[in-house]
């Protein structure tokens, strides 16, 4: 209920008008029940009761919300409220009448049971019809608008539950410049029905045939709009772009209200068409977590950092503070945030991890009280050509964000690492494993040590659609410019996910370490799906695109690159897989040594990387990881 300081003129003029509305249901009950003497022998009472009858119907109207409720909006919950309201005030008369004015005042029945069910039907319908024809004024005039100004003739795909949303915000103006004139739905169940007026066409099937059709009756459809149900697998969702494009449409989606996407159209990209259904986001959890925190994001300027700095900030963080060692890069996404954050404070500082003393500083004068390490080299070939830097950044830097933030006191440190660290064979799977390691052993220390007050998670996943250097862009680009499309293997098997959905569990899971103590996982796992074959995905962005593989476009293959392996995996055969009972995320049982252990090896680490000793380095590496595999390229 809208408190009393908020109301608006706007609100004091609606109950103006249920008072009046109030006032004449009593009045014609009472002139359509009475005739000649016993109408006015009844008028006296009624003008003493009918003005506080009035200002108790006000007070009823305003607690139904009735008052506050915008008449543009009006629909089924507020005509609920109208007969809650009508129903209170009809029950007010019936006390009136049988307990006040019988017995004391008028001797005999002052309405009567006739009247009173004539003044429910009247004030439901005085309440309500005004509401209505603004309404429909609002919808007619909003219809009337579109035409006039030449709205796009528009064909939506998907369920009917789905578009429903879409062509109310149609209705009430919030979506402009397109006009449906008809549904194709992969429901059975929706055709031949009407949805908000909009005829149910057929089935995905129908979409050339259905287009045909409207343009033989000089009708040219221009655009389609996809829902979510039609990005579903059994929809067959690149088919129906192949048409479309074929047939000249341009084509729009509307995101899914499952998440916390704006429900409003934007262009269709190709990494809606690659993935399984994304997984279920809890984002109570999330806020949980992160409101009024103040967060710190290493390699913030990052793909994945930028995304998590995002999506703490949507989700009600306090301060956050964005570490980048590109000066470009951190300038451009502090742009970014500053311009979509309302409330949260960022602050960005040019930072190398691999620099103790300023990492340790940074966190100590911030405080933090989550840490989220997102800052390493990442790419299999470069770092099998430059192993020493990826020990500096992957394992050095990772030591050093670990150190700062159990230093600093903070709830959670999180790494972000990769399922290239499962019983690895490249350089980034063996630093990225020794930083796991070391994160482990770290938070199982601290454990040990008595109450623990700092959690130390890893949280491992695949590759990430559009993210800076991954395979989606690189495919777009070699398709734009006519080809080769270059994979390495035919059989190379990876598994992908959105950046969003990626980050979002991420934190889900730095949630579950927190809220729980979680000290039987300090190795989470996100669930992925199915791995997708390089190639397959390959041959669908070509086709996507218009294109036939291997005459269009020729997909050539160029052989695996050191440290590559054909498939990733998900757990090593030392840490079996357990649930935690958070859709999307997984753990693995411990496996870790001891923290003496790990400083040893890392001692060992820094005489090497000093003498820029590869042999040395790898040996202290496979030492460590004696899992480490060996069906690298």
């Amino acid at each position: 209920m809208t408190p009393l300081s908020s109301l608006t003129s706007r609100n004091f003029l609606i109950a103006a008008h249920d008072a009046l509305a109030t006032a004449m249901a009593v009045l014609a009950s009472f002139y359509l029940r009475f005739e000649g003497d016993a109408l006015l022998e009844r008028l006296p009472l009624l003008a003493r009761i009918l003005p506080l009858f009035v200002a108790l119907s006000v007070i009823v109207c305003y607690v139904f919300n009735l008052t506050t409720t915008k008449w543009r909006f009006f629909s089924l919950p507020d005509g609920l409220n109208v007969l809650r309201a009508a129903s209170v005030l009809t029950v007010a008369l019936v006390a009136l009448d049988y307990v006040f004015l019988a017995p004391n005042l008028y001797g005999t029945f002052f309405l009567g049971k006739l009247t009173i069910i004539l003044y429910w039907f009247l004030q439901v319908f005085l309440l309500s019809a005004s509401r209505f024809a603004y309404r429909y004024f609002r919808y007619t005039r909003t219809l009337h608008h579109a035409r006039e100004r030449s709205a796009t003739p528009t064909l939506m795909v998907g369920r009917a539950a789905d578009l429903e949303i879409l062509l109310r915000a149609i209705e009430n103006g919030s979506v402009k410049a397109i006009w449906p004139v008809g549904l194709l739905s992969p429901s059975r169940a929706d055709w031949g029905q009407l949805v908000r007026n909009i005829p149910v066409l057929g089935g995905l099937d129908d979409l050339q045939e259905v287009v045909r059709d409207f343009a033989d009756r000089k009708w040219s459809i221009a655009r389609l709009v996809m829902g979510p149900s039609a990005f579903e697998t059994d929809a067959h969702p690149e088919k129906i772009l192949v048409q479309a494009r074929k047939l000249g449409l341009v084509v729009s989606r509307l995101p899914s209200l499952d998440g916390d996407e704006v429900p409003q159209l934007r262009p269709i990209a190709i990494e809606d068409l690659l993935l399984r259904a994304t997984q279920t986001i809890d984002h109570g959890r999330i806020e949980q977590l992160v409101k009024g925190k103040s967060i710190v994001v290493t390699g913030g300027a990052g793909s994945i950092g930028s995304e998590i700095c995002e999506r703490v900030i949507l989700h009600g963080a306090s301060r956050v503070l964005v570490i980048d060692n590109s000066e470009p890069a951190l300038y451009g996404v502090m742009e970014t945030l500053s311009a979509r954050s309302f409330h949260a404070k960022i602050e960005g500082r040019i930072a190398d991890v691999r620099d103790r003393n300023r990492v340790l500083q940074l966190l100590h004068e911030f405080k933090p009280d989550i840490v989220f390490h997102a800052a390493a080299l990442k790419h299999v070939p470069i770092l099998e050509r430059d192993w020493s830097e990826g020990v500096k950044t992957n394992v050095v830097g990772s030591i050093n964000v670990a150190d700062a933030a159990v230093a600093s006191g903070v709830e959670a440190m999180v790494l972000i690492s990769t399922d290239k660290a499962i019983e690895p064979v490249s350089m980034l799977g063996l630093t990225k494993r020794f930083a796991e390691m070391y994160c482990q052993a770290l938070d199982h220390d601290i454990r040990c040590s008595g109450p623990q007050t700092t959690r130390l998670i890893s949280v491992r996943f695949g590759n990430v659609l559009a993210s800076k250097g991954s395979v989606v862009p690189k495919f777009k680009a070699q398709i734009e410019a006519g080809g080769p499309v270059t994979v390495t293997h035919p059989d190379m098997l990876r598994y992908f996910m959105t950046i969003r959905e990626a980050c979002d569990l991420v934190i889900t899971a730095a949630s579950h370490a927190v809220e729980s103590g979680g000290h039987e996982a300090s190795v989470y796992v996100l669930n992925m799906g199915q791995p997708v074959k390089i190639v397959d995905l390959a041959e669908r962005m070509i086709r996507l695109s218009g294109l036939e593989p291997g005459r269009d476009i020729e997909i050539s293959f160029s052989g695996m690159r050191p440290g590559e392996r054909l498939n990733e995996k998900l757990f090593a055969r030392e840490e079996p897989p357990f649930d935690i009972g958070i859709q999307g995320v997984m753990a693995a049982k411990p496996n870790q040594p001891s923290i003496l252990q790990m400083k040893r090896w890392l001692d060992m680490l820094d005489r090497a990387t000093a003498k820029v000793d590869r042999n040395a380095i790898l040996a202290v590496l496979h030492e460590a990881i004696p899992e480490c595999g060996s069906d690298a390229a």
